[in-house]
């Protein structure tokens, strides 16, 4: 064997669209890459595959690991029984909620998980109350229940924090749930809303066979504390939980929990978040300016992009792409409508859509009046609240022509849409004004940057729908940057999307991992071993 491949390395090779993808195939043209013999390849890795249509011609990426050493079992430590000892209140079941009570039980701590939501196949029926009866079930829908926002909106797995923890450990975790394996290895790895609550299924279950406890359809609606510290929960119905410590992990939509929390007294603070519409186009037109000629091969997947423009000293960006996807309607409350995107495992859809949203800041709003810590919330309802008239009530959506609204004029006619509740015309302008920012005039710049970038982007073709406006959370809840506590009440952990801590269900993922290591430390304290009754009533 060459000495060169005697210690493990890795090796990128870039395929044409017509070459064979066997892993024989790769040994052969790895060994040739290296000048190395045939037999020095005892094994390779794929680490990542990915599609390269950078320069105008479109190849298969592959990064190789050559004779890897052997991995640990996947997925980690195995989890433990948990009955018994200490338990954690975790109020939230996304990820950020699951995956901390995941990373407990590693650790042989035990948990209760509380969710406001169902379950994810009685979650089913109230997602079709939505998209067919423009009904808002303010506990069930695409934002809340089991799996949180991502289970029924995409579940895309790609990420950029890959400083906040290990990305690898989550993705295992959920192949290991049921996921497929494809996930491990794709540059942009994706489940897909029709494969995602299998997964969410499997994890609970696994974490039910070991003793954690699951409560559905339970509303937190106070934090107990008790010499400063929180030590429980009390329920909508008046039922208290008692813990060690009390996790609050629930998603960037949970309005009522941001005001339940300055209620106790603990700090919350504004940030800033994005706003703005849903942008869709036909995916053959994507396709063709994303791949060229070489639109329509086989082994080519539904064309994705991501754009970003500065205007006027703001970022405006694609958000949440979902290449063969569908709108859907987001809304948490009646009398409010958010749209927001999703696809299936195949991303077979006719369209191509993804929020096109604007960064807004507290210094925005607060300069419309918008004051106090809840100011980005009251910045939401207020857009919100336009599109609901804009379309004329219910969850029908205004929408507008690109073309038209770059030319500042109404649309006459709209194109297909893959939006099921339907699209009206209407003043995607006005709604985007009603906070007083005037959002609209940043969208239309960076429409025609966008169409420089990609050039067919801005289409006639195209159409927008409003609004997407739940890209983060507008508070942040802060923390000790240490022990993860709350900076305002001991043994509080604020976890996840909600808490200003995540932007994903993988960043969000590995942030309940982190609370859930911090945990583990706090409670290995004698001080920490909670002495109150433990939880009245079924759990």
């Amino acid at each position: 064997m060459s000495s060169s491949l005697e210690q493990p390395q890795t090796v990128e090779l870039d395929l044409g669209l017509d070459e064979d993808e066997s892993i024989e195939t790769l040994r052969r043209k790895t060994a040739a890459k290296l000048k190395a013999p045939l037999q020095a390849i005892a094994e390779l890795e794929v680490l990542k595959r990915s599609v390269d249509a950078r320069r105008g011609r479109v190849r298969i990426r592959y990064l190789l690991a050559i004779n890897p050493e052997e991995r640990p079992p996947l997925g980690g430590d195995d989890l433990q029984v948990v009955r018994g000892g200490q338990r954690v209140i975790i109020v939230g079941a996304g990820p950020a909620g699951l995956f901390c009570a995941y990373e407990l039980a590693r650790r042989g701590i035990a948990s209760i998980i509380i969710e406001r939501g169902k379950k994810v196949q009685p979650r089913r029926v109230d997602l079709k109350g939505l998209t067919k009866g423009g009904v808002v079930n303010a506990d069930s829908n695409y934002c809340f229940g089991e799996g949180g926002a991502g289970t029924y909106s995409d579940g895309k797995l790609y990420t950029r924090a890959h400083k906040r923890g290990d990305v690898r450990d989550v993705i295992e975790v959920l192949v290991k749930c049921g996921a497929p394996e494809r996930i491990l290895s794709d540059a942009r790895p994706h489940i897909g809303s029709n494969k995602l609550p299998k997964v969410v299924t499997a994890m609970r279950e696994s974490l039910e066979a070991v003793g954690v406890d699951f409560r559905f359809e339970a509303r937190v609606v106070g934090i107990d504390r008790a010499g400063g510290k929180a030590c429980g929960v009390r329920l909508q119905g008046g039922e208290t939980i008692a813990g060690d410590a009390v996790v609050v992990a629930t998603g960037h939509s949970a309005r009522d929990v941001f005001t339940m929390l300055l209620e106790a007294g603990v700090s919350v603070e504004s940030k800033g978040f994005a706003l703005g519409v849903r942008i869709e186009h036909p995916q053959p037109l994507i396709n063709g300016i994303q791949y060229g000629r070489a639109a329509g091969h086989s082994k080519l997947p539904a064309a994705s992009y991501r754009l970003v423009q500065d205007v006027a000293g703001r970022g405006v960006f694609s958000f949440c792409m979902c290449p063969g996807g569908w709108i859907v309607p987001a809304s948490t409350e009646t009398g409010e409508l958010v749209v927001n995107g999703m696809s299936l495992s195949r991303r077979d859809s006719p369209f191509a859509n993804s929020g096109l949203v604007v960064s807004v800041e507290p210094e925005d709003w607060q300069s419309q009046g918008l004051e106090g810590v809840l100011g980005g919330v009251e910045l939401q309802r207020r857009i919100e609240a336009a599109a609901w008239q804009a379309g004329g009530g219910g969850l029908v959506a205004p929408a507008v022509r690109a073309t038209d609204f770059a030319n500042k004029r109404a649309s006459s006619s709209l194109p297909a849409t893959s939006y099921v509740p339907g699209i009206v015309p209407g003043d995607i302008e006005a709604v985007l004004n009603a906070g007083g920012l005037r959002l609209s005039e940043r969208v239309r710049q960076a429409l025609l940057a966008f169409d420089k970038k990609m050039r067919g982007y801005l289409s006639a073709e195209a159409v927008l729908v409003g609004v997407e406006s739940r890209t983060s959370a507008p508070v942040r809840v802060p923390r000790d940057r240490e022990s993860l506590e709350s900076v305002s009440m001991a043994r509080l952990y604020p976890c996840g999307e909600g808490a200003g801590y995540a932007g994903g269900i993988v960043s969000a993922a590995m942030d309940g991992v982190r609370v859930g290591r911090a945990l583990t430390q706090a409670l290995s304290r004698p001080q920490h071993l909670h002495k109150g009754p433990m939880p009245t009533g079924p759990s």
